[in-house]
C-alpha cells in the first residue's frame, strides 16, 4: 500500500503536523549559520556552507544513539570521498592555463596550416588551369592530325585502287594479244594448206580483214604503252617511298642544325659588328700612343693568391717592381706536390705519395668544384641514414669523379682553399672538412635561404618578381618573426642598396643572383650574418642559464635550454643534446661533460632559437 493511501486517524495527523523539539533547534541553527555566511564574501563559501551541513548532521547522528554507527560509516565514507575530490581538484587546477596555453597554440598552428593549405590550394588550382589549357590545345592539335591522317588514307585508297586497275587492264590486255597472236598463226597454218583449194578472191579478201585488223591492234598496243610508260611497278614504288621519307627525315635533321649554326652565327655577326667599332678606335688610339701600355695586374690574383693579397703586394709600386713580385711568386710557386703518405694521421683525401702535380686552380674554378660537392653531398645525406663526414665523402667524390688523378685534385684544391680564405664560402667549406664548425651550419644557411625565398614568392600575389617595400617588409616579418625592427630595416635598407633603387618596388629574385666569383651580395650576405649573430646569442644565453656549474649532463642541458627556448620541440632539443654529447639522439646517457666543452660543440653547430624567450 504507498504512504499516500494511508488513512490517520485525526488525532494522530495533527500531532504529525508538530516538529519536534530538536527538529526546530537544529533548523535554527542551520538557518542562522548559513545566513551568517550569506553576508560573508570569502571565495570558499561553498566549502564553509558544507561544514555547516556536516556538524548538523553530526549532532543528528549524536541525538540518534540506535542509528549512529550506520550513520557514522555513512558520513566517514562522504567524508572520504569528498577529500579525495578536493586533491583531485587541487591537481587540475594547475592544468587549466596550461590547457588554455596549448588550445590558443593549436588553434594557432590550425590557422596558419589553413593559410598554407590555401595558398598551395590556389596555386595547384592555378597549375591545373594551366594543364587543362595544355590539355585541350594538344587535344585540338591531335584532332588536326587525325584529319590529315584520315585525308591521307583516303588518298592512298584511291591511289592503290588506280594502281591495281591498271595492272589488271595491263595484264587483260596482254592475255588478248597473246590470244590474238596464236589465232594469226593458226588461221595462217590453215590458209597454207587450202591456199590451192581456196578462191583468191576470197584470200585477198581475208588477207584485207587481217591487215585491218593487225593495223587496229598496232595502234591499240602504241596507245597503251604511250599511257602506262610512266607506271611503276607496286614494289618499286614501295622502296621510292620508304627512300624518300629517309631523305626527308635527314633533311629536317640538317635543317634544324643549319637553324641552330645560322643563329649562331647571327649572334657572333652582331656581337662583331658592334665590337668593330670599338676595335678599330683602340687600333687608331694605339697608333697615337707612343707610351708603353700599362698591363692589367688584376689579372694575377689567382696566382698571388686572391684579390686581397694582389692590392697588398702591388699597392704604391712601380710596374717594373711589380713584374719582379710576380716572378718571385711564380718562382716560389711549386709546380709538383710531395704526398704526405698514406699513415692514419694524415686526412684521407691526402693519403697519397709520390709526387703530384700543382693543377694551380683558379678561385672561380675552386667555388664550381666546392658547390658540387656540397649538391652531391646533399644528395648523399639523404639516401645514408648514417650519413659520412665531409673527409671521407670528399675522397670518395674526388676518387669518383677524377680516378687516377684524384690526389692531385685534392692538393690543388687545398692549396687554392688556403689562398682564399677570405671568401665565405670557401672559408666554410674549410671549417667543416677540417673540423671547426659542424657540417649542419652550411645546410642551416641554405635552408635559411631556401625559406626567405619561398615566403618571398609567396607573398608576390602577382608573380611579376618583384614586391612593394611595405610587401617586403612584411614577408621578412613572416620569414624572421623573431627578428627585430632594427634587423628588419638593415635588411630592408640593403636590399635597397644592392639594387640601387629608392623607389616602390623591390625585385627579390635580382637578390639572389650570384656575382662574377659565384658569391651572395650584400643582401644575402647579411641575412647569413644576422643569423650568426643570433645563433652566438642564443649560446650566450645559454651558458648564462648553466652559470655556476662545472659539468652538464642530459637532463640539465634539456632544462636549460626549455628555460631559454620554451617554444622548442622535442625532436629539435634531442638533436641539441646529441650535439653537445656527439651521441645519436637514440643513445643519450646520464653522462656529464664539462660546460665548456659542451659549449663549444653547440656553438660550432646550427643551433638555433626556436620562440620567444620566455
Amino acid at each position: 500500500m504507498a504512504v499516500k493511501d494511508l488513512q490517520l486517524p485525526p488525532l494522530l495527523h495533527s500531532r504529525s503536523l508538530a516538529k519536534p523539539r530538536f527538529l526546530e533547534q537544529l533548523e535554527c541553527l542551520l538557518k542562522r549559520e548559513l545566513e551568517v555566511l550569506d553576508n560573508t564574501q570569502d571565495s570558499k563559501v561553498q566549502e564553509l556552507r558544507l561544514q555547516v551541513y556536516q556538524e548538523v548532521f553530526g549532532h543528528l547522528i549524536e541525538e540518534f544513539k540506535t542509528y549512529k554507527p550506520i550513520l557514522s560509516a555513512i558520513k566517514k565514507e562522504y567524508d572520504i570521498t569528498l577529500a579525495h575530490l578536493r586533491d583531485q581538484i587541487r591537481d587540475l587546477l594547475p592544468l587549466r592555463p596550461k590547457l588554455v596555453l596549448v588550445s590558443e597554440q593549436c588553434d594557432k598552428k590550425i590557422l596558419e596550416m589553413r593559410v598554407q593549405e590555401r595558398e598551395e590550394v590556389r596555386a595547384l588550382k592555378q597549375e591545373c588551369r594551366h594543364l587543362q589549357s595544355v590539355i585541350e590545345s594538344m587535344r585540338s592539335q591531335q584532332s588536326a592530325l587525325q584529319i590529315q591522317v584520315d585525308h591521307l588514307k583516303e588518298d592512298l585508297a584511291t591511289q592503290y585502287q588506280l594502281y591495281r586497275d591498271e595492272r589488271d587492264a595491263r595484264k587483260l590486255l596482254i592475255t588478248r594479244i597473246s590470244t590474238m597472236q596464236s589465232t594469226q598463226d593458226a588461221e595462217h597454218d590453215d590458209n597454207n594448206e587450202e591456199d590451192e583449194s581456196e578462191d583468191p578472191v576470197v584470200v585477198k579478201m581475208a588477207l584485207q580483214v587481217c591487215r585491218e585488223d593487225l593495223t587496229k591492234a598496232q595502234i591499240e598496243l602504241n596507245r597503251l604503252q604511250a599511257e602506262y610508260s610512266d607506271v611503276v611497278p607496286r614494289r618499286d614504288w614501295d622502296n621510292l617511298n620508304h627512300l624518300h621519307e629517309e631523305t626527308l627525315m635527314k633533311l629536317e635533321t640538317l635543317q634544324t642544325d643549319f637553324n641552330q649554326v645560322k643563329s649562331e652565327y647571327d649572334t657572333l655577326l652582331e656581337v662583331h659588328q658592334k665590337s668593330a667599332p670599338t676595335t678599330q678606335q683602340h687600333g687608331s688610339d694605339s697608333q697615337h700612343i707612343a707610351t708603353t701600355p700599362r698591363p692589367n695586374w688584376e689579372q694575377c690574383s689567382d696566382i698571388l693568391g686572391g684579390t686581397e693579397r694582389c692590392k697588398e703586394l702591388f699597392e704604391g709600386q712601380s710596374s717594373q717592381k711589380r713584374l719582379e713580385i710576380l716572378m718571385k711568386e711564380i718562382n716560389s710557386q711549386n709546380q709538383f706536390f710531395t704526398g704526405l703518405g698514406t699513415s692514419s694521421d694524415v686526412p684521407i683525401y691526402l693519403r697519397y705519395e709520390g709526387k703530384l702535380k700543382n693543377l694551380k686552380l683558379k678561385k672561380a674554378d675552386v667555388i664550381k668544384v666546392i658547390k658540387e660537392i656540397w649538391r652531391n653531398k646533399m644528395a648523399d645525406n639523404e639516401k645514408n641514414d648514417d650519413p659520412r663526414d665531409l673527409q671521407t665523402f670528399l675522397h670518395s667524390y674526388l676518387v669518383e669523379q677524377y680516378k687516377d688523378k684524384a690526389g692531385e685534385w685534392a692538393y690543388s684544391l687545398m692549396e687554392s682553399v688556403q689562398n682564399n680564405l677570405k671568401d665565405d664560402l670557401i672559408c666554410l667549406f674549410n671549417d667543416v672538412l677540417t673540423g671547426k664548425v659542424d657540417e649542419s651550419i652550411y645546410h642551416g644557411q641554405t635552408q635559411l635561404l631556401s625559406h626567405l625565398l619561398k615566403v618571398l614568392i609567396q607573398s608576390d600575389i602577382t608573380q611579376c618578381g618583384s614586391l612593394t617595400v611595405s610587401e617586403f617588409s612584411e614577408a621578412l616579418r613572416k620569414a624572421f618573426p623573431l627578428k627585430s625592427d632594427q634587423d628588419i630595416e638593415e635588411l630592408l635598407a640593403a636590399a635597397q642598396t644592392e639594387l640601387e633603387s629608392s623607389g616602390v618596388r623591390i625585385s627579390y629574385q635580382t637578390l639572389y643572383t650570384e656575382d662574377t666569383d659565384g658569391q651572395h651580395k650584400e643582401f644575402l650576405s647579411l641575412v647569413k650574418k644576422q643569423a650568426t649573430a643570433e645563433r652566438l646569442q642564443y649560446i650566450s644565453e645559454l651558458r648564462a642559464q648553466l652559470e655556476g656549474k662545472g659539468e652538464v649532463d642530459a637532463e640539465q642541458l634539456w632544462v636549460a635550454f626549455k628555460t631559454i627556448d620554451p617554444s622548442l620541440e622535442p625532436e629539435n632539443l634531442e638533436w641539441n643534446l646529441s650535439v653537445a654529447f656527439q651521441t645519436k639522439e637514440s643513445e643519450l646517457q646520464a653522462q656529464a661533460l664539462e660546460k665548456e666543452v659542451v659549449l663549444q660543440r653547440l656553438s660550432v653547430a646550427h643551433v638555433k632559437r626556436a620562440g620567444p624567450k620566455g
